[in-house]
């Protein structure tokens, strides 16, 4: 029930002023009685006058009964009614209202217990149907929604509950809007905020999902084996219709391994004689040259150094 606004008191107030204003004009002070009449009746006009102003909000609809039946839709602002006749049983809001709604410990088709939870968003189209097809609309729409939520939970997979979260906002609008519709209400959208699942199915679902990953990265490895198993294949062929390359291979192998510092290769004699390196004394050949290299290296790194040095000094 809406509380009596500033403006009808003010009203009351100013009536009940111009009242004992008059009284005291009209009669003496020793003629008491007069006076009294006129400030009694003041009292009531003003009290009846202020009964009847009434203010409704921009974004309201006053429901008017009279005699206790349904007189009219009045507001918004400023309108009078007839006291005692009439009577504003329902100020009822037409802007847009949000209704949050939970549904707990609720068993869904493969019987996994979750507690969901959900925000719906209503506006009342029809006032007249709002405040007399239903008592309390508000509280009605509450559980409408639990109920509707309820439903639905029941009748979906925790997986399609997880992965589908806007098609279950929409099969919900649509069925509370169906059940609120006969009262003159009208649901904008259902969005589901969040679905909560026991700790031990979330270390259960967290260790599928692990071992799934953990899966594909097997898969992949076997696949990418195959390719180079397959790319390996090629190269013999290429390898055994052209000696010349995989002499050249072979070569660049041997350049690679003794490239590094302190390495010690063992090649079989085989080998050696298919890359035609003249036995020990090639092996021997290619490394000195190879540590001849090394060194003019070093010598090259060493006079840089000096150098180096020497201009920082005469900096």
């Amino acid at each position: 029930m809406k509380t009596k606004s500033s403006f009808s008191v003010f009203i009351f107030f100013v009536i009940f002023a111009i009242g004992i204003v008059l009284a005291n004009a009209r009669y003496d002070i020793q003629d008491k009685t007069g006076a009294i009449w006129i400030g009694v009746m003041s009292f009531l006009v003003a009290l009846i006058v202020s009964s009847a102003i009434k203010i409704a909000d921009q974004w309201e609809k006053a429901v008017v009964l009279r005699l206790g039946r349904f007189q009219s839709l009045r507001g918004p602002g400023l309108f009078f009614i007839i006291p005692i006749i009439d009577s504003v049983v329902y100020w009822i809001d037409l802007r847009v209202i949000t209704t949050s709604f939970t549904a707990e410990k609720t068993l869904t088709k493969d019987t996994v217990p979750v507690d969901v939870d959900a925000v719906l968003f209503w506006k009342v189209l029809d006032a007249k149907k709002a405040a007399l097809e239903i008592a309390e609309y508000k509280s009605a729409i509450n559980w409408a929604s639990q109920t509707a939520l309820r439903d639905v939970i029941g009748k979906t997979m925790l997986s399609e509950m997880l992965e589908g979260r806007d098609k279950m906002s929409n099969i919900l609008q649509k069925i509370i809007d169906e059940r609120t519709e006969p009262w003159g209400i009208n649901v904008i959208s259902v969005e589901v905020k969040d679905v909560n699942i026991p700790p031990a199915l979330q270390d259960a679902m967290s260790m599928q999902a692990q071992a799934e990953r953990e899966r594909q990265a097997r898969v992949i490895l076997g696949d990418s084996e195959r390719q180079v198993a397959e790319k390996f294949g090629e190269a013999a062929k290429t390898y055994t219709n052209d000696p010349t390359a995989l002499h050249l291979r072979a070569m660049n192998m041997l350049y690679e391994g003794l490239k590094t510092n302190s390495t010690i290769v063992i090649v079989p004699s085989s080998a050696l004689e298919t890359m035609q390196l003249g036995g020990l004394a090639g092996i021997t050949a290619l490394s000195m040259g190879l540590n001849k290299e090394r060194e003019e290296k070093t010598q090259k790194n060493v006079q840089k150094d000096v150098r180096k040095s020497e201009t920082d000094k005469i900096e």
